[in-house]
């Protein structure tokens, strides 16, 4: 075997964000997230070599990292991710190479995905166990040794199985539930747009979460908030009411603007206002918020004019399609 190659989708986070963190939805009754992973992937390729030394590279960062044998490699040097995935699964002799194509800090989850890319890449290479569930445990728990506060469940589903999916969140697991609905209705009707601002999730959820657990009831009724708009925008999906949607998209903005003051910036609230102008009926920021990429939501008719207008605010404008494949190996 001298090569393989991966990738997986990021995702759009619809509603029901931050919940996701363990062990904040055990408190929620019904917690669920809804989330649509897009073609914006993240890439793997692992190659053999003849020296029988590790090569970590990120084209991204341009970052290489290179040790003589797998126990080498602990975390601490310019590519921790990698290093503790190929640590994990026992890499000798290969270069692994990693690439994104969304924006770095966009909020759309382009850390599981690559996470998740190189897992499988990891796994197919080293014989591993390529079972989903294993796959999910090893990216979720690798991630949080990498950034060192508690990470949410979604991301990683949408990158393992594409598709438009609710979560739901409990006491007996997570469960993933695809959504009936044409990936093309709601593609229409979103347009995804970077700030140009990155943003780190890490901060910021790892605040709500403290809070959360320290009692603040103001976080704790917020959450109850993001959980019932997740419910009710679940239900409109199904039933195709596109109108109710994009009621319920701005019901989870709002209070997700409550959540911590960093979440919206004079630059996001301005290009939200272009969009409404422009015939959006609503908007978020995908993620934690802070920065990163906005989605604006409206009617088909109104998409383009939505478009020009985050344009002429300075954002950039993210081609893409609503992915209905995950992980991909080759």
């Amino acid at each position: 075997m001298n090569r393989i190659v991966s990738s997986a989708p990021t995702r759009i986070d619809l509603a029901g964000g931050s919940i996701d963190i363990w062990p904040l939805y055990l408190f929620h009754d019904g917690a669920t997230t809804l989330n649509a992973a897009i073609s914006l992937r993240a890439h793997a390729e692992i190659a053999s070599r003849t020296d029988g030394a590790i090569e970590l590279r990120s084209l991204d960062t341009d970052r290489v990292c290179r040790a003589a044998h797998w126990s080498e490699l602990d975390g601490t040097g310019d590519l921790p991710l990698l290093a503790l995935l190929a640590r994990h699964y026992r890499l000798d002799n290969a270069t692994l190479t990693t690439r994104g194509e969304s924006p770095a800090g966009a909020g759309i989850a382009g850390s599981s995905a690559l996470t998740i890319a190189v897992c499988g890449a990891l796994a197919r290479w080293t014989q591993s166990s390529s079972d989903p569930e294993h796959l999910l445990q090893v990216a979720m728990n690798v991630e949080c040794q990498t950034i060192r506060v508690p990470t949410g469940v979604q991301d990683y589903r949408p990158a393992l199985y594409g598709g438009i999916a609710a979560i739901e969140l409990g006491v007996t697991g997570i469960s993933r539930r695809a959504i009936d609905v044409d990936p093309a209705d709601l593609e229409q009707r979103i347009v995804l747009a970077y700030t140009g601002a990155p943003r780190n999730s890490g901060t910021n959820n790892w605040d709500i979460t403290k809070r959360h657990i320290d009692g603040d009831r103001h976080i704790f009724d917020c959450f109850e908030r993001i959980r019932d708009t997740a419910v009710a925008m679940r239900a409109a999906l199904e039933r195709g009411d596109w109108d109710e949607v994009g009621r319920q998209i701005a019901i989870e903005w709002d209070n997700r603007k409550r959540l911590a003051p960093g979440v919206t910036t004079p630059t996001i609230d301005d290009l939200i206002a272009r969009a409404q102008v422009a015939g959006a009926t609503a908007a978020k920021v995908c993620g934690a918020g802070g920065g990163g990429c906005l989605f604006c939501y409206g009617p088909p008719r109104a998409h383009a004019a939505i478009a020009d207008a985050l344009a002429a605010g300075g954002a950039r404008l993210l081609d893409y399609r609503i992915e209905t494949e995950g992980l991909r190996l080759g």
